[in-house]
């Protein structure tokens, strides 16, 4: 099952490539060129999402359209090659760029979190850029009983999001500027460039007792309350907060 959610690479370049392929010259048979290189591209974008890193990301949105212009056999305006391009910055808008790449989180990556880390029937937990719901999917395996929020900037995937978590409240909003105030956990994958960010954010915003949850990056200089060691050499650090001063000044 895991070979299939992350298949290895080249292999997710070369389906969203065939798949981008076929569905373009199906669709010149019923509709225009630029409507089929709109639906092909998107059908190239969406897998995007399959790729582990940046660059791979790119090629796997950008491989179809730009093979598609160098055979020449698409007869569109050139306004239409911005299509693609426009996809691309819906799915990955460029204020997003500093936070972390769409890295969904594992099936079980929060499995034993609720043991660590109870929480009172209601709580609220966000996932600060929850992506395509990943997370949310294994906060809701961890407490069922929770109300399960998300945030993410990208509409395209907060919309995904929340077709494939219905039961999760997902809105489009920048996760640094949402009020992390009402949380009880506050659950974050992201890079490790972002963590003390998110410290000091969750050290501002949140109560006392309440908890800041990263899944493979730890806050410089503080000390977890818990840990959770993951197959693959992964952590789930859990911190409670608030983080004392001294080991977030180095006093």
């Amino acid at each position: 099952m895991a070979w299939l959610l992350r298949p290895p690479w080249p292999l997710p370049a070369l389906l969203a490539w065939g798949g981008a392929w076929l569905l373009f010259f199906a669709l010149q048979r019923v509709t225009t060129p630029v409507l089929a290189l709109l639906l092909a591209s998107m059908v190239a974008v969406a897998a995007s999402v399959l790729g582990s890193t940046w660059w791979r990301r790119g090629l796997i949105a950008a491989g179809f359209p730009l093979a598609l212009a160098f055979t020449g056999l698409a007869a569109v305006p050139a306004w239409a090659w911005l299509v693609p391009l426009l996809l691309l910055l819906a799915v990955y808008p460029l204020n997003a760029w500093r936070d972390a790449p769409l890295f969904p989180t594992p099936h079980d990556a929060l499995q034993g979190l609720a043991a660590q880390l109870p929480l009172a029937q209601g709580a609220r937990v966000l996932d600060a850029g929850c992506g395509l719901g990943d997370g949310l999917l294994a906060l809701r395996r961890a407490y069922p009983g929770a109300r399960i929020e998300g945030v993410e900037w990208s509409w395209p995937l907060r919309l995904l999001c929340a077709l494939r978590c219905p039961w999760a409240h997902v809105r489009r909003g920048d996760m640094w500027r949402t009020d992390w105030s009402g949380y009880q956990l506050v659950y974050l994958f992201q890079r490790p460039e972002s963590m003390e960010r998110a410290a000091a954010k969750a050290q501002a915003e949140m109560a006392p007792g309440t908890w800041l949850v990263s899944l493979e990056f730890a806050v410089p200089g503080a000390l977890p309350q818990a840990q959770l060691r993951l197959p693959g050499e992964r952590v789930v650090w859990i911190y409670r907060m608030p983080l004392s001063a001294k080991t977030l000044d180095g006093e």
